[in-house]
Order: C-alpha cells, then structure tokens, then sequence
C-alpha cells in the first residue's frame, strides 16, 4: 500500500468562513497517482472543521445561520473566561475535523452538489494547515 500526503494551506475571513477545498484535495488525489483506495482530509486544531455541503450561496448563508443558532455566542460557557471562543469550539466538535472519500481509478468520489469545506470556527481570521492523506494501490 502506498501513502502520500500533503498539506494545504489558507487564510479565513474569521467566525463561520467556509472556504471551498474541493479542487485542491481532488488535485492532491490525481498527483498521488492512486488509483483504489481513500482519501482523507484533516484539519489540525479545535475551532477549525471539514464539511460537505453544496457550494450554493443561498445554501452557505443557510448554513452559517444554522450553526449560529445551535450553538449561539455569549451563553456563558465556562471556556469563555478564559478565551472568549467556547462556541467555536463547540462548534468545531459537533462539525468534526476530519472526512473520508473512496478513491476509484484515480479519482475522489463524492457526489454531483457535494463539495468539500474547511469551515473557519475561531472568532478571528486565521492561517490554516489542512492535511490530506492519500492511501491505496
């Protein structure tokens, strides 16, 4: 079995960015040049989180909404006298920092609308490591 990873990186905008990651992990999958097996992609950190989602504005905004309501800022989380960012890591915990794809004949395999999202968490801009590892024949 053969393993090849690489690291992306990006800049969000702060609080609830979702950044389209979806042509850059497809890229790291052709140039690994496995043809069956997976892929996965993984966010390092605890404000930061991978998604699928249609990359559909409406849809985005829907989205942002949502996760704002299940999990509000200023709810007087405990963390928040500490670092004022409880609910990102909240967030970030029911989101998860991590996906996996199959990987047939070379290619990522997901859906028609299913795109990949790093979503930003923290309540400020941030410089961002996503790793994605490719594993297979």
């Amino acid at each position: 079995m053969k393993v090849v990873s690489k690291e992306l990186y990006l800049s969000t905008g702060g609080e609830i960015d979702l950044v389209d990651i979806t042509y850059e992990v497809e890229s790291v999958v052709r140039e690994s040049g496995i043809k069956d097996g997976q892929v996965l992609v993984f966010v390092p950190g605890a404000t930061g989180a991978v998604v699928t989602i249609e990359n559909e504005r409406g849809l985005l905004e829907d989205f942002k909404k949502m996760i704002a309501k299940l999990i509000p800022r200023g709810q007087n989380y405990r963390h928040d006298l500490i670092d004022n960012n409880a609910h990102s890591h909240l967030r970030a915990s029911l989101l998860g920092p991590s996906l996996v794809f199959p990987v047939v004949n070379g290619r990522l395999v997901r859906g028609t609308w299913q795109q990949i999202f790093f979503v930003e968490l923290d309540v400020r801009p941030r410089r961002r490591r996503i790793i994605v590892q490719v594993s297979g024949v």
